[in-house]
């Protein structure tokens, strides 16, 4: 049966860029394990990442509308899969290791807060040393899932996922792909999220921005792609008015969109109801599951804190809210 995986292995040596980065060229795990017979450890990655509870659980947390009346509207876990079809798409394209862009796509935001970036922002104004979302991700698959074991992934996946937003570029083109495609996603997905809410309609995007990119979710995202194949070799560029149409519209959603009061107007109950949480469970680790207990033993209460909260979905922390400082009616 390990003929399966390595004639993968082959393949990849014969077929992919002389950029791309071979499997069997990783770094390696953490904890060292015998080869499945079948997948590489790429193939591997994705699906522990596919199997985790965290992963699922992304399909309750938001993604930019808090609460929306519609189940049209994108979650976390929508955002994560339109993000792996797109990294993949560039990846085919350049002729790149598809398996590990496919992987690290898919785990980027596992670390994500319950009610998208006001979560994080929540925690980041109570938590010591701040929390960031890609910091957290790394968290999860090295130390949370599997009840504490982590989910033991290779180096080159779990660089892209702690890289895929700021700081340092990831160490593989397949890592700074999903950057590229985490941004082509969210902005226009956004983008079809906020003219279902009756926020903006594409006629409101700036003009250069529609002649240059298109007229469509689907006309930008096609440009968008095409460019960065056109123009990556080392590294990922776009052509430069691609580039500068695509700035244009990022600030212009900031502007609009992100921090529009009719989109937001929850997100001040969000961030109480989080750091109120915080606060709570800080002052009574006890009530914590007896995970986060342990790892409140371990690296002190308020990281423990700062992990079950994190890991939450939107609807277990109204829940979880309401259970300590909501009072309940009587039952005779």
């Amino acid at each position: 049966m390990d003929e399966i995986r390595l004639k993968t292995l082959e393949n990849e040596r014969k077929n992919l860029s002389r950029f791309a980065f071979l499997c069997e060229n990783t770094q390696g795990r953490q904890r060292e394990e015998k080869e499945c017979e079948i997948r590489t450890a790429f193939q591997r990655d994705r699906d522990r990442i596919i199997h985790s509870s965290s992963f699922r659980r992304l399909k309750h947390k938001t993604q930019v509308f808090l609460s929306p009346d519609s189940d049209h509207y994108r979650t976390r876990l929508t955002h994560t899969l339109e993000v792996a079809q797109i990294a993949r798409t560039i990846a085919v394209g350049l002729s790149l290791n598809e398996n590990l862009t496919e992987a690290i796509a898919l785990g980027h935001d596992l670390g994500h807060t319950p009610f998208g970036h006001a979560g994080e922002r929540a925690l980041n104004a109570v938590m010591s040393g701040g929390f960031r979302h890609y910091e957290q991700s790394l968290r999860v698959v090295d130390l949370i899932e599997k009840e504490g074991k982590g989910l033991n992934l290779t180096y080159e996946v779990r660089d892209g996922i702690v890289c895929h937003t700021r700081g340092k570029e990831a160490d593989t083109l397949e890592g700074r792909i999903v950057k590229l495609a985490d941004r082509i996603a969210y902005i226009n997905h956004d983008i079809d999220d906020a003219e279902r809410g009756g926020v903006l309609n594409e006629e409101n995007l700036p003009p250069d921005v529609r002649r240059i990119l298109g007229n469509s979710k689907s006309e930008r995202i096609n440009t968008l792609v095409l460019s960065a194949i056109r123009n990556t070799k080392e590294d990922i560029r776009l052509d430069e008015d691609v580039q500068a149409a695509f700035d244009i519209l990022h600030e212009f959603m900031f502007d609009r969109v992100y921090t529009n009061p009719v989109c937001k107007s929850e997100e001040s109950k969000a961030i109480s109801m989080i750091q109120q949480l915080f606060s709570f469970f800080c002052e009574r680790p006890d009530e914590l599951p007896n995970e986060y207990i342990s790892i409140a033993w371990k690296e002190g209460t308020e990281r423990a804190v700062c992990d079950y909260i994190a890991g939450m979905t939107d609807g277990y922390a109204i829940k979880t809210f309401s259970k300590y400082f909501i009072p309940s009616s009587w039952e005779k």
